[in-house]
């Protein structure tokens, strides 16, 4: 991308608040991620059983849990966590759709059919239930919450990918790569790949909230990641044991959560308002 491009892009994205708002979120996630477990003034796993279910102080910004843990301290490290299983899950389930799409878009015939009907059967079931039943049978961890929701969430890039890869295959610069003897490996990567580009960042930018949501729903139920790690679905789960006099175990991973994902999506909404030429 050019000095001049990536200037237009940073100044049409300046020109919209929400942008701004989700870049400033997103940009605050990345920097607690790097620093969180650096300024945390806990452990997130030492307990202290005579602190147990201390409410919001200065000692304990946002109180502590069951077993006395710091829960200010465990939303820091869980947001480590929620970003680098997220950026996981969007590069393995991104990279597998989009290869998957400008295969079947180029080649077509029954490649694109074999492909197209093995994404249809993917995209059949609910991506939570796929993702629980994937998990299950792989056994509750953070591994795991990778590989199952990286199964049920490339099929959009698929066929995303597809689609540009279909127009790309009809120009007249791809007949020209064939004229000259140029591999279909090349014509691939040099023609059709580039073209697909744009709608996948943009996808991935919009289902980055739906992610960690997903991510973070799989924690809650006992699929995801195991206590004692301090992932956010986990401690808004073991939070429920102790409502409504603990409040405060499950409120502030929840609001934790729930920022995060307002700011991918207002992140995602000004991406796709600048990249997609619809919305110009």
């Amino acid at each position: 991308m050019t000095e001049s491009r990536f200037t237009n892009i940073l100044r049409q994205i300046l020109k919209n608040p929400l942008s701004i708002a989700g870049v400033t979120i997103t940009l605050a996630l990345v920097i607690l991620a790097i620093i969180g477990p650096t300024v945390a003034p806990y452990d997130p796993l030492e307990t202290h059983p005579l602190d147990k279910l201390a409410s919001p102080s200065l000692a304990h910004p946002f109180g502590t849990d069951g077993l006395g843990r710091d829960i200010f301290s465990r939303v820091l490290y869980g947001a480590r966590i929620t970003l680098r299983i997220s950026l996981l899950i969007l590069s393995i389930s991104g990279s597998i759709g989009t290869l998957i799409g400008i295969n079947a878009g180029y080649f077509g015939g029954k490649v694109d059919n074999l492909l197209m009907r093995m994404t249809d059967i993917i995209i059949a079931f609910p991506r939570l239930v796929l993702a629980m039943a994937i998990s299950a049978a792989l056994g509750p961890s953070l591994r795991n919450v990778v590989i199952a929701l990286s199964i049920a969430q490339w099929t959009y890039f698929a066929r995303l990918s597809r689609s540009k890869a279909l127009v790309a295959a009809e120009q007249e610069y791809t007949e020209a790569a064939k004229a000259t003897g140029a591999s279909n490996t090349r014509i691939l990567l040099v023609h059709i790949l580039p073209m697909s580009l744009s709608p996948v960042i943009i996808q991935g930018t919009i289902i980055m909230g739906s992610i960690i949501i997903t991510a973070a729903g799989l924690g809650f139920i006992g699929f995801g990641a195991q206590p004692p790690t301090p992932e956010w679905g986990v401690m808004v789960s073991n939070g429920r044991n102790f409502l409504p006099g603990g409040w405060w175990v499950s409120t502030f991973p929840g609001i934790a959560i729930m920022i995060t994902v307002l700011g991918f999506n207002l992140l995602g909404d000004g991406v796709r308002d600048i990249l997609d030429p619809r919305f110009k």
